[in-house]
């Protein structure tokens, strides 16, 4: 079972774009579509390494801002000719609110 935590209201998210969430296990992008849709990849293209929440939000896809690769936000794949996949998390709005899977936010003890 997938636990969840809150990481803020809807609205800090522009339809059509993203905010970036810094977690223990590296920066994810949260995007929200023009209906409402969210989705949450890791923010790392793996063509370049361009970062996904400054690309350009459409439907339910994405485009890499450095060299246009487009990726399903639903899958992580790459469309098209491009070949890649990222990686992508729970979530989902409950109440107004943005919550994603907790074991992103978890850090692992320490030694």
């Amino acid at each position: 079972m997938t636990i969840f935590v809150d990481i803020g209201p809807l609205d800090a998210i522009p339809r059509q774009g993203a905010r970036l969430v810094k977690t223990a296990q590296g920066c994810v992008a949260v995007f929200r579509t023009m209906d409402d849709q969210v989705f949450a990849l890791d923010d790392r293209c793996p063509h370049k390494g361009g970062p996904l929440s400054e690309g350009i939000v459409h439907g339910t896809s994405v485009t890499c801002p450095l060299h246009n690769w487009v990726f399903d936000m639903n899958t992580g794949a790459a469309q098209g000719a491009d070949q890649g996949t990222v990686r992508t998390y729970p979530i989902r709005v409950q109440q107004g609110r943005v919550l994603i899977d907790a074991s992103l936010i978890r850090r692992n003890a320490a030694a």
